[in-house]
């Protein structure tokens, strides 16, 4: 709003030698762009306009919102410790070189990962192997990297990262990376082949284990419909891992439930893809409608359903549509495909991203949109469920609508990043040729309230009590609690346990301060699951 109240001085400057009839009209129409920034849905921030960016990609650290790390094409680094109010922007260096695909990645250890391609000064350098590099300070420094994929004079591509934070997975801790390995990356030799490769790290990125092919059937390599591409990961409640990918008109799926080791003999198809992952859209140089995965671990009502979100031209190439399927049971059944917009047929909707806010169970799917224009000028939207995919609102983010080129390189894909409402996206724009990388300030939908998975009905009995009391609480579903003892102004004293496991219903803790130190007083007892918490107040007398 700053640059509005500067241009407002200036004009007001400039408009008295001006004929009446058209400072009535210079007014009118400043009234008008004055409104459109004042009534604007969600502030829009910039990020980064150097350098032409494109491919963004965002993680919000899921311990403190306030931080955020984002990276795009093609060794661009950016971080906010305000949620996004404000970032710093640097270049990414490696050893492995830094080429492009950004992934970023939040562990719960307060860690972010770049995942990228390389371009290393030797004779199979480019996109050799796929490269993560670690940042354990918010973004401001980061490690020189290792990588997994290294396989001759094959090319590899196209990656996505996943982290295992499931609370009953006994592989909790595990990063996971898929991603397309080329026999010869855009070769029409169709004895070239494409197949999706999958590696992990036990070690937060230190070491990665041998990659493995785990797609049942090869592409080629000209990049396009028939090439497997766009392999993304999950994880399910108990340390599952989801894959998802395009290849020959339909979207596959794979999974694993020992780490990795082992894979489906067959995979399963969630839904045709009619007239492929790779379509045209005026305006771009290319265009992409490549799956994304991501599984519900909120511990609500949906725990455990797996959602899939894709594009495609199944209505006519006038009529890109955005589309979401769930399964309930592993992902050995998927839902019909369910259209995201919400907007008339014949528009434009396309290149989207989805994320699930663990926090919540809410899904957010992020996506370009035409629907307000009959040429190529594009909005931003962002569609939420808040049902589990049965049904979602759409609302536009972006404050003006931007034109791109399809002479210029504006990349293939945006992102979107979630947890406990703080919503926040990444997109490409283009205006006169030129890309900048924006995010918008999105919190919770007016209106909509967080779900409370947590209902402790926390008490303790006897109170007061002299030795001991017991500790009664419920929970609504099954979760990792901590308990602790704090003093009246909230100052921790003892932990009595810390993300433990509890199924769903009544559990009681016996808690005996005998000998331990404890003055008579008032004392608080904290339950927490990490994103909602209870309290009540013992009373502790003397014998």
């Amino acid at each position: 709003m700053s640059q509005i109240r500067n241009a407002s001085r200036i004009f007001v400057t400039t408009l008295k030698p001006i004929h009446a009839c058209m400072k009535t009209t210079i007014l009118f129409l400043f009234l008008q762009l004055f409104l459109h920034f004042v009534n604007a849905q969600y502030t829009n921030v910039l990020i980064d306009a150097d350098g032409s960016p494109t491919e963004p990609s965002i993680a919000i650290n899921p311990k403190n919102t306030n931080q955020l790390v984002g990276g795009s094409n093609i060794n661009n680094i950016y971080f906010s410790n305000d949620a996004g109010i404000s970032w710093t922007n640097f270049s990414l260096y490696s050893s492995y070189g830094v080429w492009g695909d950004p992934c970023i990645l939040a562990d719960t250890m307060n860690n972010f990962y770049f995942t990228h391609l390389s371009y290393t000064d030797t004779p199979t350098g480019w996109i050799d192997r796929i490269v993560t590099q670690k940042s354990s300070d918010v973004g401001l420094t980061w490690n020189d990297g290792t990588f997994t994929g290294l396989n001759g004079s094959k090319d590899q591509d196209k990656s996505w990262t996943a982290f295992d934070h499931s609370a009953l997975s006994a592989y909790k801790g595990n990063i996971y990376v898929t991603w397309t390995e080329f026999d010869d990356y855009g070769s029409f030799d169709f004895e070239m082949r494409s197949r999706i490769m999958f590696s992990r790290s036990e070690d937060l990125t230190q070491t990665w284990s041998v990659p493995v092919a785990i797609s049942e059937f090869e592409g080629d390599c000209i990049d396009s419909d028939h090439t497997a591409e766009g392999a993304v990961p999950c994880i399910g409640p108990n340390g599952e891992i989801y894959v998802a990918w395009s290849l020959n008109d339909t979207l596959y799926f794979d999974k694993s439930l020992d780490g990795g080791e082992t894979w489906l003999d067959n995979d399963l198809i969630v839904s045709t893809q009619p007239d492929g992952w790779d379509y045209m859209i005026t305006g771009h140089d290319r265009c992409n409608g490549l799956p994304i995965l991501h599984c519900d671990l909120s511990g609500g009502t949906n725990n455990g359903t797996i959602y899939i979100n894709w594009s495609d031209q199944r209505n006519g190439t006038n009529d890109t549509d955005v589309w979401i399927s769930k399964s309930t049971d592993g992902g050995t059944s998927w839902s019909s495909a369910l259209r995201v917009n919400d907007d008339d047929a014949g528009r434009q909707n396309y290149l989207s991203w989805m994320t699930i806010d663990q926090a919540t169970g809410f899904i957010y799917v992020l996506f370009y949109d035409r629907r307000n224009h009959n040429n190529a000028q594009t909005d931003v939207y962002l569609a939420y469920s808040t049902d589990g995919g049965e049904t979602f609102t759409n609302v536009m983010i972006s404050e003006t609508p931007f034109t791109p080129w399809d002479s210029e390189f504006f990349g293939d894909y945006l992102n979107i990043t979630a947890h406990n409402g703080i919503v926040r996206p990444i997109w490409a724009r283009m205006d006169n040729g030129n890309s900048s990388i924006w995010t918008a300030i999105v919190d919770l939908p007016i209106g909509v309230e967080a779900p409370n998975h947590f209902q402790a009905q926390l008490k303790n009995y006897p109170n007061p009590f002299s030795q001991s009391t017991t500790i009664r609480f419920n929970t609504a579903v099954s979760q990792q609690l901590s308990m602790s003892i704090c003093d009246v102004f909230g100052k921790g004293i003892m932990s009595v346990f810390d993300k433990k496991q509890f199924n769903s219903g009544a559990h009681s803790v016996e808690l005996n301060l005998a000998g331990q130190g404890y003055a008579d007083g008032i004392y608080i007892v904290k339950l927490d699951n990490g994103v909602y918490a209870e309290q009540i107040r013992m009373i502790v007398v003397g014998e």
